[in-house]
């Protein structure tokens, strides 16, 4: 992904904020569901006769790209609830139907990128969080949390819920049924929800808002309201998923392992899980990736236990990175809201590893955040390493403040302990306006000397020993005639000192994108940098992309950069095809080609990555995995057939593998087959 941007001295900020959009006044819309005795059959079609008489909510509102305009297409919305779950009826009008893309399988695919529909429920009515719900026409399921007012959102929760789709002749309608079960929230009489509800229309780079004129989609506090819910305790406080792994290795050495993941609704706000020898064999593996820093390259957790809730650990100094934690006897967890009060902790004790001698270590963390303002946070995080008797880690205090729909503030104080007892203090400050179509921030960042030694043992810290200046800006045009149909320009500037004062970098970054009518798009990245290591380097890149169709998932897309890096000349070619060869058979390719001159220690590179994934049904699907890094000679092959019986949790995975599925490691190129069965009660 390509790093943030923007690029503004620090005198300038006074101005900036003199001018920043005064927060929207505009009335908080109100629905109300209608509540039902017979549950909702969900199939796609809205012809039982409680869709009929529920509350019709429409009038959508444009985001993008004539903002607060009407939306060109008609959505119509319902919403009804039982003592079970709650229901969501939309029709969506589409005067085109034969041109409805729909091209997303997986679940928790980017649904943005096809035609969609969302719903957002802020279920505590605290403008602060929120669970998100996305679907498309082949009923694929895209769910997640949002938390601090839109200023984090993750993907990787997964509620239980049901979802269907139909084409009809005036355009597609979507049914959609979460389960109470899955929720936190507070049971009573006459309760209110936050609402969010929208609409993509990808073809016309239009996205559509039932709530009204919103600078962010995620934006909590701008939510409508659900009123009148009579809400009842959900019934099943214990969720158990025991499960059986048998391995293979090379078609000779077989075993097999038994575990267990629990959860226990102590109430409807508050839970927690438990896990018992979880599998972590059948994770996806780690794609292979350039790096052109002389830092390490932080990668995604995949981990179910380690993913549920991980949105209230983020924060910019990354106090805690579960990547750190290798393979665990087990963990426990717990997460809850309540009294304004947000809380989680987690604990897990891990398996010695043979590979790096290293023994068995404990790792605890604990979060908690209050909620003060209308619409803001402090929070308090603390994470912990024991191994061998001595105890390394960090802790630290966080606050997002939101002072206008536009105007944030952001920052961190932490400190990190170990076996460095000097300069380990850390802390940011991040004043930020953003719009629908405008991003400035200016950010002070410094970081003790040896901040890093302690805080890497629980956390992730690229570079300690700074005192760092950044600033960026970003603004959209949207053009209403002619070819060009949207640009964006942004700018990234970026200084730092080390705590000595002395220079170790700068840099600056300049993009602009442009999106053409007839499908094609461009990209010129230009970067410009200075770095001290153990000598002084100019680095600079310069990069043209073209794309075609990358506003839906099918596309193309090529990208040639030359430039210098670290003493050497470079030239780097980059490619990728997302195609659906059939209605249920996906394919996507990935191609980087990476040439230094001199090349004086081989680290000329080939990358390819191919995926192909066929869905019998969205729940029963054959997906195959494969990578090639001739720098250090990688070859790697997954093939994985699923079928959640149970969906998301209770499920048969049958999984091959050959190479190591480990980021940069080789490996042996063994062959091993997995089978895993888990069965949720």
């Amino acid at each position: 992904m390509r790093p943030a941007r923007a690029v503004l001295p620090p005198f300038l900020v006074p101005l900036f904020l003199l001018i920043a959009p005064p927060a929207n006044a505009q009335s908080v819309r109100e629905a109300s569901a209608l509540k039902i005795d017979t549950p909702v059959r969900v199939d796609g079609a809205l012809d039982e006769e409680a869709w009929a008489k529920a509350p019709a909510l429409s009038d959508f509102v444009q985001f993008e790209p004539d903002r607060g305009v009407p939306a060109t297409v008609r959505t119509v919305v319902r919403v009804l609830y039982d003592d079970r779950a709650v229901y969501f009826g939309f029709e969506c009008f589409d005067p085109e139907q034969d041109r409805i893309a729909a091209s997303l399988s997986k679940r928790d695919s980017d649904l943005r990128e096809d035609d969609s529909v969302a719903v957002c429920l802020d279920t505590h009515a605290d403008r602060r969080s929120a669970y998100f719900f996305m679907t498309n026409l082949l009923g694929t399921q895209y769910d997640g949390r949002i938390s601090d007012n839109g200023l984090t959102t993750d993907n990787t929760w997964d509620g239980a819920w049901r979802s269907a789709a139909r084409r009809n002749e005036t355009g597609w309608t979507a049914e959609l049924a979460v389960e109470l079960a899955c929720l936190k929230y507070n049971p009573g009489r006459g309760r209110t929800w936050g609402l969010g509800l929208g609409r993509v229309f990808p073809r016309r780079l239009e996205s559509n808002f039932w709530q009204g004129l919103v600078e962010s989609p995620y934006r909590v506090s701008q939510f409508g309201r659900l009123t009148g819910l009579d809400l009842e305790k959900a019934s099943k406080a214990l969720q158990v998923v025991p499960h059986v792994v048998g391995r293979l290795d090379d078609w000779r050495d077989a075993g097999a392992e038994a575990g267990l993941d629990a959860r226990y609704a102590f109430s409807q706000t508050v839970s927690g899980d438990l896990t018992l020898n979880p599998d972590f064999a059948t994770v996806e593996a780690d794609q292979e990736q350039i790096n052109l820093t002389r830092f390490a390259l932080s990668l995604p957790e995949k981990r179910n236990f380690f993913l549920e809730g991980s949105e209230i650990y983020r924060q910019r100094i990354q106090l805690f990175y579960s990547r750190r934690i290798g393979d665990i006897y087990g963990g426990a967890k717990v997460y809850g809201k309540a009294g304004g009060f947000e809380f989680s902790g987690l604990s897990a004790q891990t398996k010695p590893n043979e590979e790096t001698g290293l023994g068995s270590a404990n790792f605890s963390v604990i979060r908690l955040k209050t909620d003060v303002l209308e619409d803001s946070s402090i929070g308090f995080l603390a994470a912990n390493r024991l191994a061998g008797g001595r105890n390394s880690g960090t802790a630290g205090i966080d606050t997002s403040l939101n002072f206008t729909n536009a105007f944030r503030f952001t920052g961190q104080l932490a400190v990190s302990y170990g076996e460095a007892t000097t300069s380990n203090i850390a802390f940011f400050l991040r004043p930020t306006i953003d719009t629908a179509t405008f991003h400035f921030h200016v950010r002070y960042t410094q970081i003790g000397e040896f901040f890093g030694d302690n805080g890497n043992a629980v956390g992730f810290v690229r570079d300690d020993n700074r005192r760092e200046l950044d600033s960026a800006l970003s603004k959209t045009f949207w053009v209403k005639r002619g070819p060009l149909e949207r640009f964006e320009y942004d700018s990234n500037y970026n200084i730092y000192w080390g705590m000595n004062g002395s220079l170790r970098s700068w840099q600056i970054d300049q993009g602009l994108e442009l999106d053409f009518r007839n499908k094609m798009a461009v990209e010129i990245e230009h970067t410009e940098e200075y770095k001290l290591f153990e000598e002084e380097f100019r680095n600079r890149q310069t990069e043209l992309t073209l794309g075609y169709n990358t506003r839906e998932w099918q596309s193309a897309r090529v990208s040639y950069a030359f430039g210098r890096n670290f003493g050497l000349d470079f030239d780097l070619v980059e490619g990728s095809v997302n195609h659906k060869l059939t209605r249920d058979l996906s394919l996507e390719y990935g191609l980087t080609r990476l040439i230094f001159d001199p090349d004086p220690e081989e680290e000329s590179t080939w990358i390819h990555s191919l995926r192909a994934t066929h869905h019998f049904t969205p729940d029963l699907f054959l997906k195959l995995y494969g990578q090639v890094n001739s720098a250090i000679d990688k070859t790697s092959v997954q093939l994985l057939f699923v079928y959640r019986f149970q969906p998301p949790f209770g499920l048969v995975q049958l999984a091959y593998q050959r190479g190591s599925t480990v980021f940069g490691v080789a490996g042996e190129r063994a062959d091993t087959l997995f089978m895993k069965f888990a069965w949720m009660f």
